[in-house]
């Protein structure tokens, strides 16, 4: 991984970290504060490959995020694809974690099929990894307006493992 991706995944865990004793009288849940939270269409719209810009563009989410629970872990689909031709289509787990009322940490995983690639940026395999962490501002609808910063790799299991980052704005509506 690169240096830049270490500090940024390292200022997430920071935040975990930290946030909650910021918001002093705030209780975190994972989960479990919020029962009753709905189903979610989630769209986003970000920057493709930031970090190394082999071939920077835009992509663009389409995200299910189920309110069924798999122990603390929501089920969730998702679609994406990008301006260069290269496109994503998996499912996975995520995890909201509430700070407060307003505030959700989202850490997701989730395998995807992988499709495009060319001389600029090629992934390596058919089967990517994404793994997520989204920060999310939840409105009194349950709306939330998030960002996240997201990392796409094959796992070593192809010949070569160049992955890729985007960094994606998110609104996610309530279906219910």
């Amino acid at each position: 991984m690169s240096r830049f991706i270490n500090k940024i995944f390292s200022l997430l865990v920071l935040t975990l970290i930290i946030l909650p004793q910021v918001c002093i009288g705030e209780e975190v849940k994972a989960d479990t504060g919020q029962k009753d939270d709905p189903a979610f269409l989630s769209i986003g719209a970000g920057y493709y490959d930031f970090n190394r810009k082999k071939e920077t563009g835009k992509e663009f989410r389409a995200e299910y995020r189920s309110d069924k629970k798999l122990s603390i872990f929501r089920p969730f689909a998702a679609f994406s694809a990008t301006n260069t031709s290269q496109g994503f289509i998996g499912a996975g787990i995520l995890l909201d974690i509430y700070v407060g009322r307003r505030f959700v940490m989202t850490p997701s995983f989730a395998p995807h099929y992988y499709w495009g690639g060319n001389k600029k940026l090629d992934l390596g395999h058919s089967i990517e990894f994404r793994s997520q962490m989204e920060f999310a501002y939840r409105l009194d609808n349950r709306s939330r307006l998030g960002m996240a910063i997201s990392h796409y790799s094959n796992a070593g299991i192809g010949s070569t493992n160049p992955g890729t980052e985007t960094a994606t704005v998110y609104f996610s509506v309530p279906l219910r």
